[in-house]
């Protein structure tokens, strides 16, 4: 489940130093997310991997509404992007 996030976050940043925004988390989790679900898909009773899957569901979707509220043009770019439907 190893990740590569100087990927992630170079294909999201805004600038070359940037890290920590809001689309950079969003992605990183989207990939995390996805990882989990498929761990989870092959260990159906591993459910301290399903808690931490839930919370990193709730951790996006709250970086998701405050980047809706505070950027709604880079919301719908960044959830096309990644292919989420909300």
């Amino acid at each position: 489940m190893k990740l590569d996030k100087a990927a992630i976050r170079n294909e999201y940043q805004r600038h070359d130093r940037d890290t920590g925004s809001c689309e950079v988390q969003v992605a990183v989790l989207t990939k995390q997310i996805e990882a989990l679900t498929a761990h989870l898909k092959a260990n159906k009773k591993d459910h301290s991997s399903r808690h931490g899957l839930l919370r990193k569901v709730q951790n996006r979707r709250n970086l998701l509404d405050y980047l809706k509220r505070e950027n709604e043009a880079g919301y719908r770019e960044l959830i096309k992007k990644l292919g989420l439907r909300r």
